[in-house]
């Protein structure tokens, strides 16, 4: 989450008050957000009152509780247009989709995390946490680690101190130490694997979206269940990944991406 800083004044910590509604995946009142917060209940009315009025948040007349604005859905859709690799990746999902018949996932790095930025339902679907638009951990992921394996040398030290190390499932890795060496495995190999790191049950095999002078600019996986594949299964189809992740990076490269980190 945002931390607003005094560099960034009034705008980062209205940003901060943003994440902090949005982070609740439900209207919330006044009185949970002032609970949570490290600013005086004067600011932080002000705070909200602003973004209500720039419409970056909602409150309803009848509860009072605050949800995010529509003004928002705009920004995220010219974000998602301008800057994502969605618009530019579609027609490759879908055909990696059709062959597979498994969950597809089309992943940016934001801040040292992951960000779903699209994906495709498997043929018979399975719940499970991603969905375009959620942020999920770098450290435990396939397309995380996919990316985290291909950053500069010198980017990774700061990616790896935004890591919680969280443990999830008893497969996290829960070490910078122990996450750095598989790093370099993936490096040997070229591609990643959620060996059920994140979720139980759930497995996958990414490959990192490189452009031609090297620089991570997002990562593709194929994701199914201990229940009807194996990682050896999805491994075997590392290299038609790779070759759709180098066809998607080639339609990019007149794009411009932000630096992944």
């Amino acid at each position: 989450m945002a931390t607003g800083t005094a560099a960034d004044g009034t705008v980062g910590k209205a940003l901060e008050v943003l994440d902090r509604v949005a982070a609740h995946g439900r209207p919330v009142r006044f009185s949970d957000l002032l609970a949570e917060s490290a600013y005086p209940k004067a600011t932080l009315y002000r705070l909200l009152q602003t973004l209500v009025h720039q419409g970056l948040l909602t409150q309803d007349e009848a509860t009072g509780s605050y949800r995010p604005g529509l003004r928002l859905l705009r920004l995220a859709h010219a974000a998602w247009a301008t800057a994502s690799l969605a618009p530019i990746a579609r027609p490759w999902l879908d055909t990696l989709a059709m062959e597979t018949g498994e969950t597809i996932h089309l992943a940016q790095l934001d801040q040292g995390q992951v960000l779903y930025v699209d994906k495709r339902n498997a043929a018979r679907p399975v719940e499970m946490y991603s969905s375009a638009g959620k942020v999920g951990p770098a450290y435990c992921t396939g397309v995380g680690k996919a990316m985290l394996a291909f950053l500069p040398p010198a980017a990774l030290p700061g990616v790896l101190a935004r890591q919680s190390f969280h443990r999830f499932t008893p497969a996290t890795l829960d070490s910078a130490e122990k996450l750095t060496a598989e790093l370099a495995e993936v490096r040997a190999r070229g591609h990643a694997f959620d060996r059920e790191e994140h979720e139980p049950g759930i497995i996958c095999c990414a490959v990192p979206i490189l452009t031609r002078g090297g620089r991570v600019i997002g990562a593709l996986s194929v994701t199914s269940t201990t229940a009807r594949s194996t990682l050896e299964t999805l491994a075997a189809g590392a290299g038609r990944l790779r070759d759709l992740a180098a066809q998607i990076a080639a339609a990019a490269e007149d794009w411009q991406f932000p630096e992944a980190g």
